[in-house]
């Protein structure tokens, strides 16, 4: 799934794929922000984004299914 990442100040947003689920992101955001205020995920590559949950405007959680190119 693609998270698209909104961070205040920033002129570009981050983009990662990852295989958490929707309902996984929305629960580390709401604890990041509640708590230790830092939100941490992984991408399928094995990569970690940290991100202060304070700074962050929109958090855009794709889809689940990957599109396809071509005929059908």
């Amino acid at each position: 799934m693609e998270v698209k990442i909104g961070v205040q100040y920033a002129q570009r947003e981050l983009v990662l794929e990852t295989d958490s689920t929707p309902e996984d992101i929305e629960s580390q955001l709401t604890e990041a922000l509640a708590g230790n205020g830092v939100l941490r995920l992984a991408d399928v590559k094995g990569r970690t984004v940290v991100v202060p949950a304070d700074k962050i405007t929109y958090l855009d959680l794709g889809s689940a299914t990957s599109s396809t190119v071509g005929f059908r």
